[in-house]
């Protein structure tokens, strides 16, 4: 069985819908994931510059076959999620844009980056891993 390594980019602010998407991803049977994001409940310790968390940050996304944004307007205006976008491809990772439950836009930043949009339930995202990453 293929394990994928993702980085969940979230903005603590809305730390619920992190934890929202890994019980989706945990949903589907069949499904085996990494978790590399760094959730609230364990953040990136030591790291007392931006530099020092930005690398820290590229030190998590670089072992991920792909770098899943919730897409969110939030997301267009925090620095660390369009930091983790500017990493993501600047290493050449898949990025892929989860439109938020019920939403009607989604950021414009996050979708022009994005290889791949899906909507906000477990078969579109697993489908949107599995399309567009190799493990």
């Amino acid at each position: 069985m293929q394990t994928y390594h993702l980085f969940i980019s979230h903005s603590w602010n809305y730390s619920d819908a992190h934890d929202n998407l890994v019980r989706l991803l945990n949903a589907k049977p069949g499904f085996t994931y990494k978790n590399f994001s760094v959730p609230p409940d364990n953040p990136i310790v030591g790291a007392k510059t931006d530099k020092q968390l930005e690398e820290a940050i590229e030190n998590k996304i670089r072992p991920c076959s792909a770098v899943l944004i919730m897409a969110g307007m939030y997301s267009t205006y925090s620095k660390w999620i369009n930091k983790e976008i500017e990493i993501a491809k600047r290493m050449g990772k898949v990025i892929i844009a989860i439109k938020p439950f019920g939403a009607e836009r989604i950021s414009t930043a996050v979708r022009e980056a994005a290889h791949a949009e899906c909507a906000w339930n477990t078969n579109s995202i697993i489908s949107a891993i599995r399309q567009h990453t190799a493990v």
